[in-house]
């Protein structure tokens, strides 16, 4: 029997899909002057679309596990870990409604999504 390969989609397509969203929305919101409502839903949006990045991760390291190469998987979550970590400090400022804090967030993600041609 052959082997039957997957060709649909992979947590590599899912992350760069949520990268250039990422991307995207952090240019609209270095164009908007204010931090108004819809600011706040892109934010948001940046928070799902972190989670996200981080739980497609998760599945590939989980796959590098299962073949036991745990420094692989380990490495590979470590150099991603800031997606997860921005996602939970970002929701924590959008809960407690600290708008203002939120920019510095926002312009510390920008160097994570340069390489990202939309």
């Amino acid at each position: 029997m052959a082997r039957i390969i997957q060709t649909g989609e992979t947590p590599a397509k899912r992350r760069n899909g949520h990268m250039r969203s990422c991307a995207e929305v952090l240019r609209l919101l270095a164009q908007k002057g204010v931090f108004d409502e819809e600011a706040r839903d892109m934010s948001a949006f940046l928070v799902f679309n972190l989670r996200e990045i981080y739980k497609t991760i998760d599945e590939s390291a989980q796959a590098w596990d299962e073949r036991n190469y745990w420094k692989k998987a380990e490495g590979l979550r470590e150099k991603w870990r800031w997606s997860r970590t921005t996602a939970d400090k970002l929701g924590k400022l959008i809960l407690s409604e600290k708008w203002d804090a939120i920019p510095e967030v926002l312009v510390e993600l920008i160097p994570k999504f340069q390489g990202i041609t939309i």
